[in-house]
């Protein structure tokens, strides 16, 4: 059990004082406790010799007094453990996501979005369950039987002998079904890890379902996960239905043990009526903490099994990191812009998609990269602001290897548009600024107006305090890129990556964009991917991939003498905007 914990102690022990005063008002919340069946064996002797109404009024007045101090250290146990529990699920919290944000775009990958949200939620929860009431139940069932055992003994060591012979029966059925337990519920977290995954995907995706006619594909999927979730859930609710009742009935036939044992041993004079109801009072007052073993147990086994599945996510390492970054870096520093690639091949896996890549692109100079689909132009730029860990000694920045810039400082140094645009749920003015928090309004308006959107968005009822929903929902796919070129631009960076950023733009439109973009762009690396001629045309240079490697490089008259694939798509461009002249 320790070992299953293990992973929580680094939090346990910044609240270690707090625990220290949550176990004083356990024991204390105990020691009171077991005060109260001893007044009542005070209070029945008293009775039975005749005592007067004044003192079993003082006694009736004692038991109150014990409630109420009992009430005052029981109310301070539950504040501070349970406060605990809350304040651990808060440092966790923010730990899994101080981590998850790390994390390179391999590992979500691997993992469901869904998956990592039912962690951060369900998972998180049975941990908070575990670290508070679990471990208060657990305080207060072992000091108050430790307690009442001591007095249980004291009364009459036979009677507790035999009051308490079925106990270890019951510590034989938690310790068999507590493993049983645990292994289920793994299986009900997995379970609806499975749910969170497939309602994210329908939810991010209903325009497409809903397209494709395939809501009640997905509803009965959904419901076949839900299906499989319950049945896992009520075949723990069977155990746990075993575990309880067994319980109750051990119980049961230990107070039936102490009625006939402890009747004939006051028959015999052997121990007082008032002792007789105080050994009863004991016996009545630990049905709770036994029974609670029971839903302790299971809490246990949830927060145990829970917490391996959050550690998982705690222990997860980003694949690319700042290990072999250069120190004296400043993390402030700007780049110069000067990109070369020398002999970079670049694998997924066993599938190389990049070979032997050999480039140099000068400071303030303009690249465009063009080809076929998945002929590796993404991957190329991905491995400049290190999204992808290019080899050794491949890929270098001013002149130096990039392993050697520190990941914050290289990224800062870079703006790039990717080719599937993300907005958050936020306003247009909150989605523009995300890269420069701090920048002017003026600023903002004016990489608006270069990427010619400002107009737009001023024309919204709202400004640029439009709330664009969640993905940019109500945004068009034009103005979606556009909104992304806007805040790429807005961080002034010495590299600027689009990627098929004016994909979703009408001509007329890139064509402004492009004018306004170099002017803006001025003394700024910029690297342009597109399989339109017309968006590269002007650059320093346009390369050519096909399969993973540079198949043509030059200017755009250089490339139309080559007679190459550029050339080819020159000339089936240009059919293309004659024969919609002519239509």
């Amino acid at each position: 059990m320790l070992r299953d914990l293990a992973p929580l102690f680094a939090y346990m022990r910044r609240y270690r004082w707090g625990y220290l005063w949550g176990t004083l008002s356990c024991i204390a919340t105990n020691a009171v406790a077991v005060q109260f069946p001893r007044v009542i064996e005070w209070a029945v002797d008293a009775m039975g010799k005749g005592a007067p109404r004044r003192l079993i009024l003082g006694f009736a007045g004692l038991l109150v007094l014990i409630a109420l101090v009992k009430g005052v250290f029981l109310y301070s146990q539950r504040w501070i453990l349970i406060g605990i529990s809350r304040d651990i699920e808060l440092d966790i919290r923010n730990d899994l996501f101080r981590n998850l944000e790390r994390l390179d775009s391999g590992f979500y990958q691997r993992y469901r979005t869904g998956d990592v949200m039912a962690r951060m939620t369900n998972d998180l929860n049975a941990v908070r369950m575990l670290l508070g009431p679990a471990l208060m139940y657990s305080a207060n069932t072992i000091f108050f039987s430790v307690f009442a055992l001591f007095f249980l003994l004291h009364i009459s060591p036979y009677l507790t002998l035999v009051a308490l012979a079925p106990m270890p029966l019951a510590s034989i059925l938690v310790q068999y079904l507590g493993h049983r337990i645990h292994d289920r519920f793994e299986r009900i977290q997995a379970s609806f890890s499975e749910i969170s995954a497939q309602a994210q995907e329908n939810y991010a995706g209903a325009r497409l379902v809903r397209a494709f006619a395939r809501e009640e594909s997905q509803i009965g999927l959904f419901e076949k996960l839900n299906r499989e979730y319950i049945h896992r859930s009520l075949r723990l609710v069977q155990l746990m239905g075993m575990l309880w009742p067994t319980l109750e009935f051990i119980l049961g036939v230990s107070m039936l043990i102490t009625l006939m044992a402890g009747g004939h041993q006051v028959l015999a004079h052997r121990i007082t009526l008032g002792q007789f109801v105080e050994f009863n009072t004991f016996m009545v007052m630990l049905i709770f903490p036994i029974i609670a073993v029971g839903w302790v147990v299971n809490l246990f086994q949830r927060g145990t099994a829970s917490v391996k599945r959050i550690h998982e996510l705690l222990l997860a390492q980003p694949a690319i990191d700042d290990k072999d970054a250069d120190a004296t870096i400043p993390e402030d520093a700007a780049l110069g812009g000067e990109i070369e690639f020398r002999g970079l091949s670049f694998s997924y896996g066993d599938v190389e998609v990049l070979h032997d890549i050999s480039l140099r692109v000068p400071a303030g100079s303009s690249l465009a990269i063009v080809g076929p689909t998945g002929s590796g132009k993404t991957t190329l730029v991905s491995l400049l602001p290190r999204l992808y860990e290019a080899p050794q000694a491949t890929l270098f920045l001013d002149g130096r290897p990039i392993r050697d810039f520190p990941l914050a400082m290289l990224r800062r140094n870079i703006g790039m548009v990717p080719q599937e645009t993300f907005l958050f749920s936020e306003t247009i003015r909150e989605n523009l600024t995300f890269g420069a928090p701090n920048a002017s309004t003026e600023a903002m308006l004016e990489a608006a107006e270069v990427a010619h959107i400002r107009i737009e968005f001023e024309e919204f009822p709202q400004s640029f305090n439009t709330m664009v929903g969640e993905r940019g929902l109500t945004l068009s796919g034009g103005q979606k890129q556009r909104s992304a070129i806007a805040r790429a631009l807005l961080r002034r960076p010495p590299i600027l990556i689009l990627d098929d950023a004016l994909a979703s733009v009408d001509t007329y439109t890139e064509e402004r964009i492009l004018g306004r973009l170099r002017e803006y762009t001025a003394g700024s690396t910029t690297i342009l991917i597109s399989h339109r001629v017309s968006t590269v045309r002007d650059a320093d240079q346009i390369a050519v991939l096909d399969h993973g490697r540079i198949v043509e490089l030059g200017k755009h008259e250089e490339l139309l003498v080559l007679d190459g694939y550029y050339a080819s798509l020159y000339r089936k461009q240009q059919l293309e905007e004659e024969l919609t002249v002519a239509g």
